[in-house]
C-alpha cells in the first residue's frame, strides 16, 4: 500500500504561507518562492536583531556626547574620567539619565570633573 504525502505536504505548505503573511506577489502564493522568501526574511530577522543593539549603542554614545559638549567636555574624557573615578554606569544608564534626569546626570559630571 502507498503512502499518500498530501496531508503533510499540505500542512508544510501552511505553514509557510501562514509565515509569509502580508508578504507581496509570489512571495505569499508559491511554494519555492514562499519557501526562499521565508529563509532569507529569518536571515534578515537574525541579523537585525545584532544591528539593534549596534544602534542603540550609538544613539546612547551620541546622546551623552552632546550632554558632556554643552558641559565643555569630549565624549572620550568623559568616559575615562568615569572609568578613573570607578563609576560603573553603562551607556544605557548614562543615555537614560541625560534625557530623564539632566539634574542627576549634571551632578555626575561634576562629580567626575572634580577628581584628578
Amino acid at each position: 500500500m502507498r503512502v499518500k504525502r498530501g496531508v503533510t505536504s499540505h500542512a508544510k505548505h501552511k505553514k509557510v504561507f501562514l509565515s509569509n503573511k502580508g508578504y507581496r506577489m509570489t512571495k505569499r502564493r508559491l511554494i519555492r518562492v514562499a519557501k526562499e522568501a521565508y529563509l532569507h526574511a529569518g536571515e534578515y530577522a537574525f541579523a537585525g536583531r545584532k544591528n539593534r543593539k549596534r544602534d542603540f549603542r550609538r544613539l546612547w554614545i551620541t546622546r551623552i556626547s552632546e550632554a558632556v559638549k554643552l558641559r565643555g567636555l569630549s565624549y572620550s574624557f568623559f568616559i575615562h574620567k568615569l572609568k578613573e573615578a570607578k563609576i560603573d554606569l553603562d551607556r544605557k544608564i548614562l543615555a537614560n539619565l541625560v534625557t530623564e534626569n539632566p539634574d542627576v546626570f549634571g551632578a555626575i559630571v561634576d562629580n567626575v570633573t572634580s577628581i584628578h
